[in-house]
């Protein structure tokens, strides 16, 4: 099965669904993208772009809320906190500060630190 996320006019992924294999065979039955992209804008319309359900292209598989960046070719998640910085080479979301393994903390954006939970 292929994986196809649906991005709107700013690259936000919208819908995310399953393609049989067979909906994206191009005319010497090789599987093809754009075979797939365009089938299924013809079906729901709008721009699709391939996700890999394993990473194993565009670095994260696509989620609803996510952003596709076209310079990177990557699905990259919603920011979680203003502070945090974008790993380029998992194209996700890392706190600036390393969390303590001594325990369970969450992130406490307004003290830009790990705050041990009770």
């Amino acid at each position: 099965m292929a994986h196809y996320a649906q991005i709107d006019e700013s690259g936000l992924v919208t819908k995310v669904i399953v393609v049989n294999n067979g909906d994206i065979l191009d005319e010497n039955g090789n599987e093809s993208e754009q075979v797939g992209k365009n089938f299924c804008s013809n079906l729901l319309g709008g721009e699709w772009i391939q996700t890999s359900y394993n990473s194993k292209f565009r670095k994260n598989y696509a989620g609803i809320g996510y952003s596709y960046d076209q310079a990177r070719d990557a699905f990259i998640p919603k920011k979680q906190y203003p502070s945090w910085l974008l790993d380029e080479s998992t194209c996700t979301w890392v706190c600036p500060k390393p969390m303590p393994n001594d325990g369970d903390y969450f992130w406490d954006e307004e003290k830009q630190n790990w705050e041990k939970l009770p």
